[in-house]
Protein backbone atom coordinates (compact mmCIF):
# COMPACT_ATOMS: atom_id res chain seq x y z
CA UNK A 1 0.00 0.00 0.00
CA UNK A 2 1.33 3.41 -0.97
CA UNK A 3 1.15 6.62 1.06
CA UNK A 4 0.46 9.55 -1.28
CA UNK A 5 0.44 13.05 0.17
CA UNK A 6 -0.86 16.40 -0.95
CA UNK A 7 1.41 19.39 -1.30
CA UNK A 8 -0.17 20.95 1.79
CA UNK A 9 1.53 18.49 4.17
CA UNK A 10 4.90 20.12 3.58
CA UNK A 11 3.89 23.23 5.53
CA UNK A 12 2.45 21.45 8.58
CA UNK A 13 4.32 21.15 11.89
CA UNK A 14 3.45 21.09 15.58
CA UNK A 15 3.89 24.87 15.50
CA UNK A 16 1.87 25.38 12.32
CA UNK A 17 -1.32 23.37 12.29
CA UNK A 18 -4.86 24.71 11.78
CA UNK A 19 -4.31 28.11 13.40
CA UNK A 20 -7.23 29.86 11.64
CA UNK A 21 -10.24 31.07 13.65
CA UNK A 22 -12.58 28.05 13.57
CA UNK A 23 -16.06 29.65 13.87
CA UNK A 24 -16.49 32.32 11.15
CA UNK A 25 -20.23 32.70 11.73
CA UNK A 26 -19.74 34.01 15.28
CA UNK A 27 -16.41 35.73 15.84
CA UNK A 28 -14.95 37.18 19.03
CA UNK A 29 -11.57 38.77 19.63
CA UNK A 30 -10.89 36.26 22.40
CA UNK A 31 -9.28 33.14 20.91
CA UNK A 32 -6.79 30.57 22.18
CA UNK A 33 -5.87 27.81 19.74
CA UNK A 34 -5.13 24.48 21.41
CA UNK A 35 -4.05 22.50 18.36
CA UNK A 36 -0.59 20.99 18.43
CA UNK A 37 1.06 18.20 20.38
CA UNK A 38 -0.95 16.46 23.12
CA UNK A 39 0.02 13.39 25.16
CA UNK A 40 -1.98 10.32 24.19
CA UNK A 41 -2.56 6.71 25.17
CA UNK A 42 -4.71 3.87 23.86
CA UNK A 43 -5.99 1.42 26.46
CA UNK A 44 -8.48 -1.35 27.08
CA UNK A 45 -9.24 0.14 30.50
CA UNK A 46 -11.78 2.97 30.76
CA UNK A 47 -10.99 3.90 34.37
CA UNK A 48 -7.93 6.12 34.16
CA UNK A 49 -5.15 7.63 32.05
CA UNK A 50 -2.16 5.29 32.38
CA UNK A 51 0.43 7.85 31.38
CA UNK A 52 1.50 8.95 27.89
CA UNK A 53 2.43 6.45 25.22
CA UNK A 54 3.62 9.27 22.99
CA UNK A 55 2.41 12.53 21.48
CA UNK A 56 -0.27 13.10 18.86
CA UNK A 57 -0.63 16.13 16.62
CA UNK A 58 -4.14 17.52 17.16
CA UNK A 59 -6.42 17.87 15.17
CA UNK A 60 -5.33 14.80 13.22
CA UNK A 61 -6.76 11.39 14.15
CA UNK A 62 -4.42 8.61 15.30
CA UNK A 63 -5.18 6.54 12.18
CA UNK A 64 -3.56 9.05 9.80
CA UNK A 65 0.08 9.75 9.09
CA UNK A 66 -0.03 13.45 9.98
CA UNK A 67 -0.94 12.61 13.58
CA UNK A 68 2.44 10.83 13.93
CA UNK A 69 0.65 7.87 15.55
CA UNK A 70 -0.56 5.64 12.70
CA UNK A 71 -2.72 3.29 14.76
CA UNK A 72 -6.40 2.35 14.34
CA UNK A 73 -8.63 2.70 17.39
CA UNK A 74 -10.72 -0.44 17.85
CA UNK A 75 -14.25 -0.63 19.33
CA UNK A 76 -13.04 -2.15 22.61
CA UNK A 77 -10.33 0.48 23.14
CA UNK A 78 -10.20 3.95 24.65
CA UNK A 79 -8.19 6.87 23.30
CA UNK A 80 -6.88 9.34 25.88
CA UNK A 81 -5.67 12.88 25.28
CA UNK A 82 -3.90 15.06 27.85
CA UNK A 83 -2.34 18.50 27.89
CA UNK A 84 -1.81 21.44 30.22
CA UNK A 85 -3.85 24.60 29.79
CA UNK A 86 -1.84 27.56 31.08
CA UNK A 87 -4.80 29.81 31.88
CA UNK A 88 -5.70 31.10 35.37
CA UNK A 89 -9.30 31.19 36.60
CA UNK A 90 -11.01 34.22 35.02
CA UNK A 91 -11.87 37.32 37.03
CA UNK A 92 -15.49 37.70 38.24
CA UNK A 93 -17.83 38.43 35.34
CA UNK A 94 -15.85 36.28 32.89
CA UNK A 95 -16.18 32.64 31.79
CA UNK A 96 -13.77 30.37 29.92
CA UNK A 97 -15.31 28.15 27.24
CA UNK A 98 -13.54 25.13 25.77
CA UNK A 99 -14.59 24.19 22.23
CA UNK A 100 -14.11 20.98 20.24
CA UNK A 101 -14.75 21.04 16.48
CA UNK A 102 -15.47 17.31 16.49
CA UNK A 103 -14.52 14.21 18.48
CA UNK A 104 -15.37 10.82 16.97
CA UNK A 105 -17.54 9.30 18.49
CA UNK A 106 -17.98 9.66 22.29
CA UNK A 107 -15.92 12.07 24.38
CA UNK A 108 -15.70 12.47 28.15
CA UNK A 109 -13.89 15.62 29.36
CA UNK A 110 -12.07 15.99 32.67
CA UNK A 111 -10.48 19.19 33.98
CA UNK A 112 -8.06 18.84 36.88
CA UNK A 113 -9.41 15.35 37.51
CA UNK A 114 -13.07 16.41 37.65
CA UNK A 115 -15.62 15.16 35.13
CA UNK A 116 -16.95 18.17 33.20
CA UNK A 117 -18.84 17.12 30.07
CA UNK A 118 -19.85 14.17 27.92
CA UNK A 119 -20.63 14.38 24.20
CA UNK A 120 -21.85 11.83 21.68
CA UNK A 121 -21.78 12.48 17.94
CA UNK A 122 -18.57 12.19 15.98
CA UNK A 123 -19.27 14.91 13.39
CA UNK A 124 -20.68 17.77 15.47
CA UNK A 125 -19.02 20.44 17.61
CA UNK A 126 -19.48 20.73 21.36
CA UNK A 127 -18.39 23.12 24.10
CA UNK A 128 -17.95 23.19 27.87
CA UNK A 129 -17.77 26.01 30.39
CA UNK A 130 -14.72 25.00 32.41
CA UNK A 131 -14.45 28.13 34.58
CA UNK A 132 -15.45 26.52 37.85
CA UNK A 133 -13.02 23.63 37.36
CA UNK A 134 -9.90 25.76 36.93
CA UNK A 135 -7.56 25.63 39.92
CA UNK A 136 -4.37 27.39 38.96
CA UNK A 137 -2.44 28.72 36.01
CA UNK A 138 -1.53 25.18 34.91
CA UNK A 139 -4.64 23.06 34.49
CA UNK A 140 -4.85 19.49 33.23
CA UNK A 141 -7.21 18.77 30.33
CA UNK A 142 -7.96 15.07 29.89
CA UNK A 143 -10.29 13.45 27.36
CA UNK A 144 -11.39 9.86 27.04
CA UNK A 145 -12.73 8.93 23.61
CA UNK A 146 -14.38 5.78 22.33
CA UNK A 147 -15.22 5.06 18.68
CA UNK A 148 -17.05 1.88 17.64
CA UNK A 149 -17.12 3.03 13.98
CA UNK A 150 -19.48 0.75 11.98
CA UNK A 151 -20.21 -1.83 14.67
CA UNK A 152 -23.20 0.06 16.07
CA UNK A 153 -25.86 2.53 14.87
CA UNK A 154 -23.90 5.75 15.42
CA UNK A 155 -23.25 8.21 12.58
CA UNK A 156 -20.15 7.09 10.69
CA UNK A 157 -20.40 8.25 7.09
CA UNK A 158 -18.05 6.32 4.84
CA UNK A 159 -15.83 5.03 7.65
CA UNK A 160 -15.26 1.31 8.00
CA UNK A 161 -13.06 -0.96 10.10
CA UNK A 162 -12.80 -3.12 6.96
CA UNK A 163 -12.34 -0.50 4.21
CA UNK A 164 -12.72 -1.33 0.55
CA UNK A 165 -14.56 -0.11 -2.52
CA UNK A 166 -16.91 2.75 -1.66
CA UNK A 167 -16.12 2.60 2.09
CA UNK A 168 -12.89 3.98 3.47
CA UNK A 169 -10.48 3.92 6.40
CA UNK A 170 -11.89 4.91 9.76
CA UNK A 171 -10.70 7.84 11.83
CA UNK A 172 -11.31 8.65 15.48
CA UNK A 173 -10.62 11.08 18.27
CA UNK A 174 -10.08 14.81 17.95
CA UNK A 175 -10.23 15.48 14.23
CA UNK A 176 -11.10 19.17 14.19
CA UNK A 177 -9.74 22.24 15.95
CA UNK A 178 -9.69 22.49 19.75
CA UNK A 179 -9.81 26.04 21.13
CA UNK A 180 -10.85 28.26 24.03
CA UNK A 181 -12.31 31.73 24.44
CA UNK A 182 -13.11 34.17 27.23
CA UNK A 183 -16.69 35.46 27.38
CA UNK A 184 -18.73 37.57 29.80
CA UNK A 185 -21.17 35.88 32.20
CA UNK A 186 -24.04 36.61 29.83
CA UNK A 187 -22.90 35.94 26.29
CA UNK A 188 -24.28 35.26 22.82
CA UNK A 189 -24.39 31.50 22.25
CA UNK A 190 -26.13 31.48 18.88
CA UNK A 191 -27.12 33.59 15.88
CA UNK A 192 -29.73 32.61 13.29
CA UNK A 193 -30.28 34.55 10.07
CA UNK A 194 -33.32 33.61 7.94
CA UNK A 195 -33.43 35.55 4.64
CA UNK A 196 -36.80 36.38 3.11
CA UNK A 197 -35.82 37.13 -0.47
CA UNK A 198 -39.27 38.12 -1.73
CA UNK A 199 -39.96 40.47 1.19
CA UNK A 200 -36.48 42.09 1.07
CA UNK A 201 -35.76 41.37 4.69
CA UNK A 202 -33.86 39.02 6.95
CA UNK A 203 -35.19 37.59 10.21
CA UNK A 204 -32.62 37.46 13.01
CA UNK A 205 -32.68 35.65 16.32
CA UNK A 206 -29.94 36.19 18.88
CA UNK A 207 -29.64 33.52 21.55
CA UNK A 208 -27.96 34.26 24.89
CA UNK A 209 -27.58 32.76 28.36
CA UNK A 210 -30.00 35.28 29.86
CA UNK A 211 -32.71 37.21 28.02
CA UNK A 212 -31.45 40.80 27.59
CA UNK A 213 -31.48 43.63 25.00
CA UNK A 214 -28.99 43.74 22.14
CA UNK A 215 -28.19 46.06 19.24
CA UNK A 216 -26.28 45.79 16.03
CA UNK A 217 -25.41 47.06 12.58
CA UNK A 218 -25.37 45.59 9.07
CA UNK A 219 -22.43 46.57 6.88
CA UNK A 220 -21.69 46.55 3.18
CA UNK A 221 -17.92 46.63 3.46
CA UNK A 222 -17.32 49.60 5.77
CA UNK A 223 -20.66 51.26 4.95
CA UNK A 224 -23.50 50.87 7.43
CA UNK A 225 -26.70 49.88 5.59
CA UNK A 226 -28.98 49.07 8.54
CA UNK A 227 -29.12 49.14 12.32
CA UNK A 228 -31.30 47.12 14.64
CA UNK A 229 -32.05 46.35 18.26
CA UNK A 230 -34.09 43.79 20.09
CA UNK A 231 -34.21 41.30 22.94
CA UNK A 232 -32.37 37.98 22.83
CA UNK A 233 -34.38 34.89 21.89
CA UNK A 234 -37.04 37.06 20.24
CA UNK A 235 -37.06 37.46 16.42
CA UNK A 236 -36.10 40.77 14.81
CA UNK A 237 -36.85 41.71 11.17
CA UNK A 238 -34.21 43.69 9.28
CA UNK A 239 -35.49 45.47 6.17
CA UNK A 240 -33.06 45.54 3.24
CA UNK A 241 -34.71 47.33 0.30
CA UNK A 242 -32.63 47.08 -2.86
CA UNK A 243 -30.47 44.36 -1.32
CA UNK A 244 -27.49 42.77 -3.03
CA UNK A 245 -28.26 39.05 -3.71
CA UNK A 246 -25.75 36.22 -3.26
CA UNK A 247 -24.93 33.74 -6.04
CA UNK A 248 -21.93 31.62 -7.06
CA UNK A 249 -21.08 34.26 -9.67
CA UNK A 250 -21.43 37.13 -7.17
CA UNK A 251 -21.03 35.77 -3.62
CA UNK A 252 -21.90 38.97 -1.77
CA UNK A 253 -21.94 38.79 2.04
CA UNK A 254 -23.37 41.35 4.45
CA UNK A 255 -21.23 41.82 7.55
CA UNK A 256 -22.87 42.15 10.99
CA UNK A 257 -21.71 43.52 14.35
CA UNK A 258 -23.74 42.79 17.49
CA UNK A 259 -23.44 44.07 21.08
CA UNK A 260 -25.17 42.30 23.97
CA UNK A 261 -24.14 43.68 27.36
CA UNK A 262 -20.37 43.26 27.53
CA UNK A 263 -20.30 40.78 24.65
CA UNK A 264 -19.16 41.84 21.15
CA UNK A 265 -19.42 39.50 18.15
CA UNK A 266 -19.14 39.67 14.37
CA UNK A 267 -20.99 37.57 11.83
CA UNK A 268 -22.38 37.68 8.29
CA UNK A 269 -25.36 36.66 6.20
CA UNK A 270 -26.44 36.65 2.57
CA UNK A 271 -29.66 37.11 0.63
CA UNK A 272 -30.43 34.17 -1.62
CA UNK A 273 -33.38 31.94 -2.48
CA UNK A 274 -33.46 28.44 -3.95
CA UNK A 275 -36.86 27.24 -5.14
CA UNK A 276 -38.72 24.82 -7.40
CA UNK A 277 -41.18 26.29 -9.93
CA UNK A 278 -42.50 25.41 -13.38
CA UNK A 279 -40.13 26.51 -16.10
CA UNK A 280 -41.04 27.85 -19.51
CA UNK A 281 -41.20 24.23 -20.70
CA UNK A 282 -43.78 23.44 -18.00
CA UNK A 283 -41.49 21.08 -16.07
CA UNK A 284 -40.51 21.66 -12.42
CA UNK A 285 -37.21 23.49 -12.49
CA UNK A 286 -34.68 24.73 -9.94
CA UNK A 287 -34.41 28.50 -9.60
CA UNK A 288 -31.85 30.59 -7.75
CA UNK A 289 -32.94 34.07 -6.74
CA UNK A 290 -35.95 33.81 -9.03
CA UNK A 291 -33.96 32.86 -12.13
CA UNK A 292 -33.48 29.42 -13.71
CA UNK A 293 -30.20 28.02 -12.52
CA UNK A 294 -28.66 24.68 -13.43
CA UNK A 295 -26.63 23.25 -10.57
CA UNK A 296 -23.64 21.40 -12.02
CA UNK A 297 -21.81 19.63 -9.25
CA UNK A 298 -19.49 16.93 -8.03
CA UNK A 299 -19.61 14.49 -5.14
CA UNK A 300 -17.24 15.76 -2.46
CA UNK A 301 -16.39 13.23 0.26
CA UNK A 302 -13.70 15.23 1.99
CA UNK A 303 -11.04 12.52 2.34
CA UNK A 304 -7.29 13.17 2.26
CA UNK A 305 -4.48 10.60 1.92
CA UNK A 306 -2.35 11.90 4.80
CA UNK A 307 -5.14 13.01 7.15
CA UNK A 308 -8.32 11.06 6.26
CA UNK A 309 -11.35 13.11 7.40
CA UNK A 310 -9.39 16.16 8.50
CA UNK A 311 -8.31 18.45 5.66
CA UNK A 312 -4.55 18.93 6.03
CA UNK A 313 -5.03 22.70 6.15
CA UNK A 314 -7.40 25.57 5.52
CA UNK A 315 -5.54 26.18 2.27
CA UNK A 316 -6.26 22.61 1.14
CA UNK A 317 -10.02 23.10 1.45
CA UNK A 318 -9.85 26.36 -0.47
CA UNK A 319 -7.88 24.68 -3.24
CA UNK A 320 -10.52 21.95 -3.69
CA UNK A 321 -13.30 24.54 -3.96
CA UNK A 322 -11.37 26.67 -6.45
CA UNK A 323 -10.38 23.67 -8.58
CA UNK A 324 -14.03 22.79 -9.08
CA UNK A 325 -14.99 26.40 -9.83
CA UNK A 326 -12.24 26.57 -12.44
CA UNK A 327 -13.81 23.54 -14.14
CA UNK A 328 -17.18 25.31 -14.29
CA UNK A 329 -18.89 23.50 -11.42
CA UNK A 330 -21.07 25.53 -9.09
CA UNK A 331 -22.15 22.79 -6.66
CA UNK A 332 -20.54 20.40 -4.19
CA UNK A 333 -22.59 17.64 -2.67
CA UNK A 334 -20.93 17.17 0.71
CA UNK A 335 -21.32 13.44 1.02
CA UNK A 336 -21.82 11.57 4.32
CA UNK A 337 -19.71 14.06 6.27
CA UNK A 338 -19.77 17.41 8.05
CA UNK A 339 -16.70 19.54 7.46
CA UNK A 340 -15.08 22.11 9.76
CA UNK A 341 -17.16 25.28 9.63
CA UNK A 342 -14.44 27.09 7.71
CA UNK A 343 -15.23 24.92 4.69
CA UNK A 344 -18.74 26.37 4.50
CA UNK A 345 -17.38 29.87 5.11
CA UNK A 346 -15.09 29.48 2.10
CA UNK A 347 -18.00 28.22 -0.02
CA UNK A 348 -19.96 31.27 1.15
CA UNK A 349 -17.28 33.80 0.25
CA UNK A 350 -15.98 32.10 -2.92
CA UNK A 351 -19.42 31.20 -4.31
CA UNK A 352 -20.06 27.47 -4.27
CA UNK A 353 -23.45 25.86 -3.69
CA UNK A 354 -23.59 22.93 -1.25
CA UNK A 355 -26.05 20.08 -0.89
CA UNK A 356 -25.36 18.85 2.63
CA UNK A 357 -25.85 15.20 3.53
CA UNK A 358 -26.85 14.26 7.04
CA UNK A 359 -24.26 11.75 8.21
CA UNK A 360 -25.56 8.21 7.80
CA UNK A 361 -25.66 5.71 10.64
CA UNK A 362 -27.52 2.50 11.40
CA UNK A 363 -26.29 -0.99 12.15
CA UNK A 364 -24.17 -2.77 9.49
CA UNK A 365 -25.81 -2.46 6.08
CA UNK A 366 -27.25 -5.37 4.13
CA UNK A 367 -25.42 -4.71 0.87
CA UNK A 368 -27.31 -7.46 -0.96
CA UNK A 369 -30.40 -5.32 -0.43
CA UNK A 370 -29.42 -1.64 -0.28
CA UNK A 371 -26.78 -1.89 -3.03
CA UNK A 372 -27.33 -4.79 -5.44
CA UNK A 373 -31.07 -5.46 -5.31
CA UNK A 374 -31.85 -1.76 -4.82
CA UNK A 375 -29.97 -0.86 -8.01
CA UNK A 376 -32.14 -3.26 -10.01
CA UNK A 377 -35.31 -2.14 -8.22
CA UNK A 378 -34.47 1.47 -8.97
CA UNK A 379 -34.15 0.72 -12.70
CA UNK A 380 -37.48 -1.13 -12.59
CA UNK A 381 -39.01 1.88 -10.80
CA UNK A 382 -39.78 -0.19 -7.73
CA UNK A 383 -39.44 0.95 -4.13
CA UNK A 384 -40.45 0.00 -0.60
CA UNK A 385 -41.88 1.99 2.26
CA UNK A 386 -39.27 2.87 4.86
CA UNK A 387 -41.55 2.59 7.91
CA UNK A 388 -41.51 0.12 10.79
CA UNK A 389 -42.19 -2.88 8.57
CA UNK A 390 -38.79 -2.46 6.88
CA UNK A 391 -36.67 -0.99 9.69
CA UNK A 392 -34.61 -4.19 9.88
CA UNK A 393 -33.88 -4.32 6.12
CA UNK A 394 -32.66 -0.72 6.27
CA UNK A 395 -30.55 -1.28 9.42
CA UNK A 396 -32.77 0.84 11.69
CA UNK A 397 -34.36 -1.69 14.04
CA UNK A 398 -33.08 0.00 17.23
CA UNK A 399 -35.22 2.87 18.55
CA UNK A 400 -32.21 4.41 20.31
CA UNK A 401 -30.39 4.66 16.98
CA UNK A 402 -33.36 6.29 15.28
CA UNK A 403 -33.72 8.83 18.08
CA UNK A 404 -30.01 9.59 17.94
CA UNK A 405 -30.19 10.26 14.20
CA UNK A 406 -33.13 12.66 14.63
CA UNK A 407 -31.31 14.51 17.39
CA UNK A 408 -28.16 14.87 15.30
CA UNK A 409 -30.22 15.98 12.29
CA UNK A 410 -31.50 18.90 14.34
CA UNK A 411 -28.03 19.70 15.65
CA UNK A 412 -26.58 19.63 12.11
CA UNK A 413 -29.19 22.04 10.78
CA UNK A 414 -28.69 24.37 13.74
CA UNK A 415 -24.90 24.26 13.36
CA UNK A 416 -24.90 25.08 9.64
CA UNK A 417 -28.07 27.19 9.49
CA UNK A 418 -26.39 30.52 8.67
CA UNK A 419 -24.32 29.42 5.68
CA UNK A 420 -25.92 30.68 2.45
CA UNK A 421 -23.92 28.23 0.35
CA UNK A 422 -26.11 25.37 1.64
CA UNK A 423 -29.23 25.20 -0.55
CA UNK A 424 -30.40 21.62 0.12
CA UNK A 425 -30.40 19.04 2.91
CA UNK A 426 -29.97 15.36 2.02
CA UNK A 427 -31.21 13.23 4.95
CA UNK A 428 -30.66 9.76 3.46
CA UNK A 429 -28.50 8.20 0.76
CA UNK A 430 -29.21 4.87 -0.98
CA UNK A 431 -31.11 3.47 1.98
CA UNK A 432 -28.16 3.57 4.42
CA UNK A 433 -29.94 3.67 7.75
CA UNK A 434 -33.02 5.23 6.18
CA UNK A 435 -36.31 5.38 8.07
CA UNK A 436 -39.49 7.49 8.00
CA UNK A 437 -37.96 9.86 5.42
CA UNK A 438 -41.24 11.60 4.58
CA UNK A 439 -41.79 12.45 8.24
CA UNK A 440 -38.25 13.78 8.50
CA UNK A 441 -38.91 16.14 5.58
CA UNK A 442 -41.62 17.84 7.62
CA UNK A 443 -39.31 18.07 10.65
CA UNK A 444 -36.62 19.68 8.52
CA UNK A 445 -39.04 22.18 6.99
CA UNK A 446 -40.15 23.26 10.45
CA UNK A 447 -36.52 23.79 11.47
CA UNK A 448 -35.46 25.39 8.18
CA UNK A 449 -38.03 26.61 5.64
CA UNK A 450 -35.36 28.33 3.53
CA UNK A 451 -33.81 25.27 1.86
CA UNK A 452 -34.80 22.37 -0.35
CA UNK A 453 -34.88 18.76 0.85
CA UNK A 454 -33.68 15.72 -1.14
CA UNK A 455 -35.18 13.20 1.25
CA UNK A 456 -33.88 9.94 -0.28
CA UNK A 457 -30.94 10.31 -2.61
CA UNK A 458 -30.71 7.50 -5.14
CA UNK A 459 -33.48 5.09 -4.26
CA UNK A 460 -36.19 4.07 -1.79
CA UNK A 461 -38.10 7.18 -2.84
CA UNK A 462 -41.03 7.99 -0.54
CA UNK A 463 -42.48 10.62 -2.94
CA UNK A 464 -41.59 13.38 -0.46
CA UNK A 465 -39.34 16.42 -0.43
CA UNK A 466 -38.52 18.74 -3.31
CA UNK A 467 -36.32 16.48 -5.44
CA UNK A 468 -36.86 13.40 -7.59
CA UNK A 469 -33.38 12.10 -6.80
CA UNK A 470 -31.71 9.82 -9.36
CA UNK A 471 -28.50 7.81 -9.26
CA UNK A 472 -27.14 6.46 -12.52
CA UNK A 473 -24.20 4.06 -12.72
CA UNK A 474 -25.61 0.98 -14.46
CA UNK A 475 -28.43 0.10 -16.84
CA UNK A 476 -30.19 2.98 -18.63
CA UNK A 477 -31.24 6.23 -16.99
CA UNK A 478 -35.02 6.06 -16.75
CA UNK A 479 -37.35 8.53 -15.06
CA UNK A 480 -40.72 10.17 -15.50
CA UNK A 481 -40.73 13.94 -14.94
CA UNK A 482 -43.08 14.90 -12.13
CA UNK A 483 -45.44 17.84 -11.74
CA UNK A 484 -44.07 19.24 -8.47
CA UNK A 485 -40.65 17.81 -7.63
CA UNK A 486 -37.61 18.82 -9.65
CA UNK A 487 -35.54 15.96 -11.07
CA UNK A 488 -31.85 15.82 -10.19
CA UNK A 489 -29.13 13.37 -11.15
CA UNK A 490 -27.59 13.33 -7.69
CA UNK A 491 -24.89 10.74 -8.49
CA UNK A 492 -23.59 9.55 -11.83
CA UNK A 493 -20.35 8.77 -13.62
CA UNK A 494 -17.89 7.12 -11.26
CA UNK A 495 -15.51 6.49 -14.15
CA UNK A 496 -12.21 5.06 -12.92
CA UNK A 497 -8.70 5.77 -14.12
CA UNK A 498 -5.65 4.90 -12.03
CA UNK A 499 -2.58 7.09 -12.51
CA UNK A 500 0.82 5.45 -11.80
CA UNK A 501 2.73 7.25 -9.07
CA UNK A 502 -0.47 8.64 -7.54
CA UNK A 503 -2.16 5.43 -6.36
CA UNK A 504 -3.12 4.55 -2.80
CA UNK A 505 -3.01 0.85 -3.66
CA UNK A 506 -2.99 -1.43 -6.69
CA UNK A 507 -6.65 -2.41 -6.35
CA UNK A 508 -9.05 -0.42 -8.51
CA UNK A 509 -12.69 0.32 -7.73
CA UNK A 510 -15.02 2.23 -10.05
CA UNK A 511 -18.04 1.79 -12.30
CA UNK A 512 -16.17 1.74 -15.60
CA UNK A 513 -12.41 1.56 -16.01
CA UNK A 514 -10.32 3.60 -18.47
CA UNK A 515 -6.59 3.17 -18.97
CA UNK A 516 -5.52 6.74 -19.74
CA UNK A 517 -6.74 10.29 -19.06
CA UNK A 518 -7.42 10.67 -22.78
CA UNK A 519 -9.72 7.62 -22.79
CA UNK A 520 -11.35 8.86 -19.59
CA UNK A 521 -12.05 12.27 -21.13
CA UNK A 522 -13.55 10.66 -24.22
CA UNK A 523 -15.79 8.53 -22.00
CA UNK A 524 -16.81 11.61 -20.04
CA UNK A 525 -17.74 13.47 -23.22
CA UNK A 526 -19.88 10.56 -24.39
CA UNK A 527 -21.58 10.42 -20.99
CA UNK A 528 -22.41 14.13 -21.18
CA UNK A 529 -23.67 13.90 -24.75
CA UNK A 530 -25.64 10.66 -24.54
CA UNK A 531 -26.93 10.77 -20.94
CA UNK A 532 -26.78 14.11 -19.16
CA UNK A 533 -27.68 16.54 -21.94
CA UNK A 534 -30.82 14.57 -22.95
CA UNK A 535 -31.72 14.26 -19.26
CA UNK A 536 -31.50 18.03 -18.83
CA UNK A 537 -33.80 18.50 -21.80
CA UNK A 538 -36.23 16.02 -20.24
CA UNK A 539 -36.26 17.78 -16.88
CA UNK A 540 -33.08 17.18 -14.85
CA UNK A 541 -32.18 20.39 -12.99
CA UNK A 542 -28.96 19.45 -11.20
CA UNK A 543 -26.17 16.92 -11.61
CA UNK A 544 -23.56 15.49 -9.27
CA UNK A 545 -20.62 13.75 -10.95
CA UNK A 546 -18.79 11.08 -8.93
CA UNK A 547 -16.39 12.46 -7.79
CA UNK A 548 -13.96 15.25 -6.85
CA UNK A 549 -10.94 13.06 -6.12
CA UNK A 550 -9.81 9.46 -5.87
CA UNK A 551 -10.16 7.94 -2.40
CA UNK A 552 -8.13 4.86 -1.51
CA UNK A 553 -9.28 2.01 -3.84
CA UNK A 554 -11.92 4.20 -5.46
CA UNK A 555 -10.10 5.84 -8.36
CA UNK A 556 -13.04 7.59 -9.99
CA UNK A 557 -12.01 11.12 -9.10
CA UNK A 558 -11.54 14.05 -11.41
CA UNK A 559 -8.31 14.54 -9.47
CA UNK A 560 -5.96 11.93 -8.04
CA UNK A 561 -6.08 11.34 -4.30
CA UNK A 562 -3.07 13.63 -3.76
CA UNK A 563 -4.76 16.35 -5.88
CA UNK A 564 -1.66 16.44 -8.09
CA UNK A 565 -3.20 15.33 -11.44
CA UNK A 566 -6.45 16.41 -13.07
CA UNK A 567 -7.43 13.27 -15.00
CA UNK A 568 -10.11 14.93 -17.15
CA UNK A 569 -9.22 17.54 -19.75
CA UNK A 570 -10.17 20.85 -18.03
CA UNK A 571 -11.33 22.56 -21.24
CA UNK A 572 -13.67 19.67 -22.01
CA UNK A 573 -15.24 19.74 -18.55
CA UNK A 574 -15.58 23.53 -18.62
CA UNK A 575 -17.18 23.46 -22.07
CA UNK A 576 -19.75 20.86 -21.07
CA UNK A 577 -20.70 22.70 -17.89
CA UNK A 578 -21.27 25.84 -19.94
CA UNK A 579 -23.39 23.89 -22.46
CA UNK A 580 -25.53 22.41 -19.70
CA UNK A 581 -26.16 25.79 -18.09
CA UNK A 582 -27.05 27.45 -21.40
CA UNK A 583 -29.36 24.61 -22.45
CA UNK A 584 -31.09 24.70 -19.07
CA UNK A 585 -31.59 28.47 -19.19
CA UNK A 586 -33.27 28.22 -22.61
CA UNK A 587 -35.63 25.48 -21.47
CA UNK A 588 -36.51 26.85 -18.03
CA UNK A 589 -37.22 30.39 -19.18
CA UNK A 590 -36.16 33.83 -18.00
CA UNK A 591 -37.97 34.12 -14.68
CA UNK A 592 -39.78 32.33 -11.90
CA UNK A 593 -43.40 31.34 -12.45
CA UNK A 594 -45.69 30.41 -9.61
CA UNK A 595 -47.89 27.30 -9.96
CA UNK A 596 -50.95 29.54 -10.39
CA UNK A 597 -49.56 31.49 -13.34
Amino acid sequence: MNQPKTEFSKRISDQNVWSEYPRPSLVRSSYLNLNGLWDYAITKDSEGFPGPQGQILVPFSPECSLSSVGRRLMPDEFLWYRRTLAVPRPQPGKRLLLHFGAADQEALLFVNGQEVAFHQGGYLPFSADITDFLASKNNELLLRIRDVTDTSWHARGKQSLHPGGMFYSSYSGLWQTVWAEMVPDNYIDGLFFLPDFNASLVRLRVSSIEKVPFRGTVLDGEKEVASFEGVSDEPVCLSLPGFHPWSPEDPFLYQVKIELGADRVRSYFAMRKCSVHPGADGRPRLFLNGRPYFQAGVLDQGYWPESLGTPPSDEAMIADILRMKELGFNLLRKHAKIEPERFYYHCDRLGMLVWQDLVNGGTPYKSWFVTYLATLMNWLRLSIRDGAKHYALLSRREEEGREEFLREAGETISFLFNHPCIVAWVPFNEGWGQFDAADLVERIRQMDPSRLVDHASGWFDQKAGDILSLHYYFFTLRFRPEKKRAAALTEFGGYACSIPGHRFCDKIYGYRVFQTPEELTAGYEKLMEKVLLPAVKKGVCASVYTQLSDIEEEVNGIYTYDRAVCKLDPKTVLCWNRTLRETYARLAGPEEKSPGD
